[in-house]
């Protein structure tokens, strides 16, 4: 018959005393695999990587990838968004944030035959129709106010990506601006962290500095230069005026979604990315560049 071992946990094994041993030995014969801590910097750099990635895989498809970048954007930047308004104070509902911010970003394109004048009515009448009945109906007025201005908010700036891309060059156009407002922030963080001492708007924006705004503004110039005289081929004071446009528009689209967040009190909008925070964290500063680039290249017909 087979003898089974008796000994207790204070019993010598092997020249072992258990009763002895450091309770911390014990746990790591059992602990889980130990978890990779990574610089905050690697972290961030690995994702930046992915982000491009995904951004200039979808791009390669064509029309039906951009589509489906847009959309994927926009939603997880409306829910982010809907996260930020309740702790603002007035939450905007899911069932009536997403149908008006997807209306709007689409609105030029895939629901162009779709009047405004009848989404907005719907809304109107519909949303506050039913925010009669809905609990907390005596606050309907603020979450119905937050939901029409974060669809237009997020939707808006979408709209006139896919805008952009369907004009000559609309490809070159969309990866200029979205470029130059990269670039843009990239500068005024390193030169803001490395000789930035005169706060900007510290209120809003603590970490922001007047150097690192003008550096981030002044590089918009010649990216937007480069692109114009190799690439989209129209007069250079044209690009000047757009690069000094994106760069102030990317500042303002960075400053709008900090207050929110010091509305809000949070220091990012979620934790969907590892190292950057959330959507709107990446995306801020791109939402109101193209909307100004659009309507400026309209109204000097720069388009070929």
């Amino acid at each position: 018959m087979e003898r089974r071992d008796e000994r207790g946990p204070g019993s010598v094994v092997e020249g072992r005393d258990d009763a002895n041993l450091d309770p911390a030995e014990v746990r790591d014969e059992v602990s889980e695999p130990r978890r990779l801590n990574l610089p905050p910097l690697l972290i961030r750099a690995l994702s930046a990587v992915v982000l491009i990635a995904v951004f200039v895989g979808l791009l390669a498809i064509g029309w039906a990838g951009l589509l489906a970048l847009v959309a994927i954007v926009t939603a997880l930047a409306l829910w982010e968004f809907q996260r930020l308004s309740g702790l603002m104070g007035f939450r905007a509902p899911l069932w009536l944030l997403f149908p008006i911010g997807f209306f709007f970003t689409f609105s030029g394109t895939l629901f162009v035959r779709v009047p405004v004048e009848l989404v907005l009515a719907v809304a109107l009448i519909g949303g506050l129709s039913v925010f009669l009945f809905v609990p907390g109906r005596r606050q309907g007025l603020g979450p119905w106010a937050m939901s029409l201005a974060g669809g237009i908010y997020l939707g808006m700036p979408f709209n006139y990506y896919l805008l952009l891309y369907t004009h000559d060059q609309g490809l070159i156009w969309l990866v200029t601006v979205v470029a130059t407002v990269v670039i843009a922030d990239v500068v005024a963080l390193l030169v803001g962290s490395a000789v930035g001492r005169h706060p900007f708007l510290p209120r809003i924006s603590p970490k922001k500095t007047w150097e690192g705004a003008i550096a981030g503004l002044a590089v918009c110039v010649p990216v937007f230069l480069l692109s114009a005289r190799l690439l989209l081929h129209f007069p250079w004071w044209h690009a000047v005026v757009l690069g000094l446009l994106v760069g102030i528009a990317g500042l303002i689209g960075d400053l709008v979604e900090s207050q929110m967040k010091r509305l809000a009190g949070v220091k990012d909008s979620s934790n969907l990315i590892p190292g950057h925070g959330g959507v709107l964290d990446r995306i801020d500063s791109l939402l109101f560049a193209p909307i100004v680039v659009f309507l400026y290249a309209q109204a000097f017909h720069l388009w070929r």
